[in-house]
């Protein structure tokens, strides 16, 4: 599902292409998810490493059906999240043709973290890297 709806916004007009930025559509989009279904087993937050655990668990085994791989903080509130085999890149070749077009593929996630993450009380800036494929940070 995350595909087509990923394929379908990448070929409108939503998306600065040469920022690589998603619009604040996808985020509004996002921002009208409820973590209430996902949170209401948990305890309430302590602090902002709380909330990204929680984003790397629950969230993005609901979302992508895996856990992520790596999370990395430097305590100073910057966070990085690394998914060794991200769903939506799997399909990809790895030559480096693909390898400069898929950050493109990710602005609909990166709006999606954004608003989850929105949700939760948190703002944030969220970005993507892709060094290898399908291996991705955000």
């Amino acid at each position: 599902m995350n595909t087509c709806l990923c394929q379908i916004l990448l070929s409108s007009s939503t998306f600065d292409f040469c920022n690589l930025k998603p619009c604040l559509t996808v985020r509004h989009g996002f921002h009208n998810f409820s973590p209430s279904r996902f949170t209401r087993d948990t305890p309430s937050f302590k602090d902002d490493l709380d909330i990204m655990k929680f984003l790397c668990k629950d969230f993005w085994i609901n979302v992508f059906r895996k856990q992520i791989d790596n999370l990395r903080t430097n305590h100073q509130g910057t966070y990085v999240l690394q998914d060794n085999r991200f769903r939506l890149l799997t399909q990809f070749s790895n030559s480096k043709q693909y390898l400069e077009e898929a950050p493109k593929y990710l602005a609909y996630s990166c709006g999606m973290v954004r608003g989850a993450l929105s949700n939760l009380g948190m703002d944030s800036v969220v970005t993507a890297d892709v060094s290898t494929l399908p291996a991705c940070e955000f």
